[in-house]
């Protein structure tokens, strides 16, 4: 079953060291490896996570009393059953391992052939449209609206909630994503605080409630401000690579002039391979109508980002808490705060900030 699960993506597999053969070929060493590595760490990241959440599912559905309220004894029980049958049997240790290889490759090639979510996993090169292959990036005046003049940089900072995206570094299991963007004081780079709490209910309904993010946490972006690119343009930074973030469409508030609503963009080319592209549906609102999200999807495909992944099948909704609700608390949460999970995750988040001004 693991051979045929695998064979099922062996074109896409075919493509894709195909496109990275050509990028190798085309591509000096130094812009080539970064750019693997980029792809490698969240291609392997992904699959990773499932099994994760699943075994947290399992965890907080086992039946029975807890020991401190936290671990079901029937967990515990069926972990030692387990540890004692992979240590004491090497037929099952070894069955369990290729299992797990199997498995691995064969989500991995669900992503590269693009029957694992488009929205989050779409992690062909070069990948198609409607049958035929998109190669490489374009340049921003080919996405660029005419809503990007006079572009003000200084008007785009501050809070945006991000409605939907196309976007293999974020993960479909977590919700509630937040980008609070601000420039640096000498207007030369920029820091982008992305907030994500996790995993959202639909992903883990057994146990999101207990992760030591489930009230939230933080990563950065960090980039710069390029004197010669045109306005619109942010130079972003991250796992040894350094790529274009274009601004292709803002959306005014009529009575302020403030941005409301915002379309990024951001794509990786080596080679002339496309590695990677990023879009973001933004708002300034934590919701959006479905006429208003109707209308950004009519810009986006006006900009030709459709072919890029912005069409509404190839997009991931992002599921947002309710404004207003507390933060989670039970006895898990209790047991992250004894251990410091809390203060760890603020000082962390700090020492990255300040690593990044």
């Amino acid at each position: 079953l693991g051979s045929l699960s695998l064979l099922s993506h062996a074109s896409g597999y075919i493509s894709f060291f195909q496109s990275v053969l050509e990028m190798k070929a085309n591509a000096a060493p130094e812009e080539f490896w970064p750019a693997l590595n980029f792809w490698i760490f969240f291609a392997v990241g992904h699959p990773i996570l499932q099994p994760i959440l699943w075994i947290s599912d399992v965890l907080h559905g086992s039946p029975g009393p807890s020991v401190g309220g936290l671990v079901p004894i029937t967990f515990i029980l069926g972990n030692v059953v387990a540890i004692a049958a992979a240590t004491f049997s090497k037929e099952i240790r070894n069955a369990v391992n290729v299992a797990a290889l199997f498995a691995f490759l064969s989500y991995v090639g669900a992503g590269i052939d693009g029957t694992a979510g488009l929205g989050d996993f779409n992690l062909q090169l070069d990948d198609k449209y409607k049958g035929q292959v998109v190669k490489g990036c374009p340049a921003y005046d080919e996405v660029r609206q005419p809503s990007m003049d006079n572009f003000d940089i200084n008007k785009y900072q501050g809070l945006w909630y991000e409605q939907k995206f196309h976007d293999w570094t974020q993960f479909k299991e977590v919700y509630d994503t937040t980008l609070d963007i601000k420039l640096t004081p000498d207007g030369k780079g920029w820091i982008d605080d992305f907030a994500v709490k996790g995993p959202a209910p639909d992903a883990a309904p057994l146990s999101w409630d207990k992760s030591p993010v489930a009230n939230g946490a933080h990563y950065f972006l960090f980039g710069r401000v390029d004197p010669k690119d045109p306005p619109g343009i942010l130079r972003e930074s991250g796992f040894g690579v350094e790529f274009p973030n274009y601004i292709v469409d803002v959306q005014k508030d009529p009575a302020t002039g403030e941005y409301k609503e915002a379309i990024q963009f951001q794509c990786l080319e080596r080679g002339g391979v496309r590695v990677f592209e990023g879009i973001n549906f933004m708002s300034r609102n934590p919701e959006m109508t479905p006429a208003e999200m109707e209308a950004m999807h009519a810009r986006a495909e006006k900009a030709g980002m459709f072919p890029y992944g912005a069409s509404p099948e190839q997009m991931h909704s992002v599921a947002r808490k309710t404004p207003g609700s507390p933060d989670i608390d039970n006895n898990w949460q209790a047991m992250w705060r004894a251990l410091g999970v809390d203060k760890l995750l603020e000082l962390l988040t700090e020492s990255i900030e300040d690593g990044g001004r």
